[in-house]
């Protein structure tokens, strides 16, 4: 496939897997039980920490040689930047944590079943971001084993943005009374993640000397989205060995595919 359409295709791919998992709604007559919930969010929590370290830290620390013995800088700062700026957007989008029944952000006066979706949204921002600035760079190198590894990482965030898209829909059904209306609300709240893609394609294009600090950033973001929310939401002390052992499965897959593909 030619590495243009290879990019297209990765950023359709994180929309289409969550629209996908939103879907579900038509399938269960309810909600998540309480163990499926703590399978979906720690298998996307682990999916979530590996893409982090092999597809966006390692690489970032490789692409730092310049730097000699202070290569790791970049990273650091990049992932602690990463956080930051998730911090500043919890503090500024009204939305609301199901697992934990805690809001955050400004006040406002928007139904809960629309924080819920910005919630949602708010995690998809960072995994985009991760996507693209992957493209980005895979395009500043030109293989096609660059475009290959991004692949990897976009299949990735793919994989696990199933079970969260089901994670939107399915309780909103309760909240809407209506089916076609918590699929549209799921699928929605994919919707940043190709345009946040796009936007961290060409900011990696742009300024190739900022790869590492970027790709770290992108990494710091997707670290404080899994401590803050998915872990937290997935209720693991209810259910602790499925959690840890759905947080590992969901790393050792996304290190095949890094290692596989990469």
């Amino acid at each position: 496939m030619d590495n243009v359409w290879l990019t297209v295709f990765g950023f359709a791919l994180i929309f289409l897997a969550t629209t996908l998992g939103a879907a579900l709604v038509f399938f269960f007559k309810k909600d998540l039980s309480p163990k499926a919930n703590t399978i979906f969010l720690g298998f996307a929590g682990g999916i979530m920490i590996a893409a982090s370290v092999w597809s966006l830290l390692l690489p970032a620390i490789e692409s730092s040689q310049d730097y000699g013995n202070w290569k790791f800088v970049p990273a650091v700062i990049g992932l602690l930047l990463g956080a930051l700026f998730m911090v500043v957007i919890d503090k500024l989008v009204p939305h609301f944590h199901k697992g934990t029944g805690e809001e955050e952000g400004l006040h406002s006066s928007l139904s809960k079943p629309k924080k819920m979706f910005l919630a949602m949204t708010i995690h998809n921002v960072p995994e985009g971001l991760a996507v693209g600035f992957a493209f980005g760079g895979a395009a500043l190198i030109g293989t096609n084993e660059a475009f290959l590894a991004a692949l990897g990482l976009s299949i990735g965030i793919a994989i696990q943005n199933f079970p969260e898209g089901a994670a939107v829909a399915l309780p909103m059904v309760g909240q809407l009374n209506s089916k076609h209306k918590a699929f549209l609300y799921g699928a929605l709240s994919g919707i940043v993640e190709p345009i946040a893609a796009i936007i961290g394609y060409f900011l990696a294009s742009a300024l190739a000397s900022a790869m590492p600090w970027l790709l770290a950033f992108a990494a710091g973001a997707m670290l404080f989205v899994v401590v803050e929310d998915l872990i937290p939401d997935a209720h693991l002390e209810s259910h602790p060995h499925l959690g840890t052992w759905s947080i590992v499965i969901g790393f050792a897959l996304m290190m095949v595919l890094d290692v596989a593909l990469g």
